[in-house]
């Protein structure tokens, strides 16, 4: 359960860094199962994830990928290379469809988490274990998560355990403290009306200009994990070291807040969101 100074520090800046959320054993354990997986599914080559070129990228892939574990690899390969180590993401339902991730993802402490928070109904909306591969792991361009996984009133945070220890060399996080109450959400990532691709649509008539001069980096160990606000500001530089900055990210939203059905993200009759309090019974 957060400490009263915790949820402080989270609404003021938008972020806050857990310790030892996760132990050595289950990062050892999430990283030697998504070995397992990577043997297991099929690796398309075509299912590149960009931050910068989304709306080029999003494809029936892409877009059918909410109820299902799915590969997604950089936009910069080697030609010669492994494809497994050329991986820039595995998402979106491995907290649902397998038993490792589920059993690690709902735990009473992050539903705990979620209602320090002011949740009400919390539900894991989806999880992507991020490999940020050495040397080739691309840039995340600054973004809020909640242009990604809206909901009325907005409701989204996000939960990013560190599988290794991520540093400034490595490419770890950096946030722009404050900035869920400086900016407002500016835009949403949608489907669009025939339903096989996306766009982007503003939520503002004039957008606001992010200052990025005054980002922090978000520097954890292995095992720690990086609570983020739904609004704020956010990104991670290009991994050009030779070190990977594997990490696993779940992210959450409260069910009695509205969905929009032209969320990009969305999951089959097979497959139906519910709490974790549902799922954990």
């Amino acid at each position: 359960m957060l400490t009263p100074e915790q949820v402080q520090f989270y609404e003021e800046n938008g972020f806050l860094i857990l310790e030892k959320y996760a132990t050595y054993q289950e990062t050892d354990a999430l990283r030697q199962r998504m070995n397992e997986i990577l043997d297991e599914v099929q690796i398309d080559h075509h299912s590149v994830f960009s931050t910068n070129i989304q709306t080029r990228t999003s494809d029936q892939y892409f877009l059918e990928s909410g109820d299902k574990i799915r590969c997604f690899f950089e936009e910069q390969t080697q030609e010669n290379g492994e494809k497994k180590q050329q991986i820039n993401k595995v998402g979106h339902a491995l907290h649902e469809l397998d038993e490792v991730y589920k059993k690690f993802s709902y735990k009473t402490k992050l539903l705990e988490i979620a209602q320090a928070l002011g949740h009400q109904k919390s539900a894991i909306i989806q999880s992507q274990y991020i490999f940020k591969p050495p040397q080739i792991g691309g840039n995340v361009s600054p973004h809020m998560d909640s242009t990604f996984l809206y909901t009325e009133p907005l409701s989204c945070f996000g939960i990013w355990i560190a599988l290794e220890d991520a540093t400034i060399e490595n490419a770890c996080l950096w946030a722009l403290p404050q900035s869920h109450k400086i900016y407002p959400l500016q835009e949403r990532f949608v489907r669009n009306e025939n339903n096989d691709g996306t766009l982007f649509v503003d939520l503002v008539k004039e957008r606001s200009k992010w200052n990025l001069k005054t980002l922090v980096p978000l520097e954890v160990k292995k095992g720690d994990a990086v609570l983020l606000h739904g609004s704020n500001v956010h990104l991670s530089y290009a991994n050009t070291s030779k070190r990977s900055r594997n990490a696993y990210v779940l992210h959450l939203i409260d069910m009695a807040c509205e969905y929009p059905k032209d969320n990009w993200l969305q999951r089959g009759e097979k497959l139906p969101l519910k709490s974790m309090m549902e799922v954990m019974g």
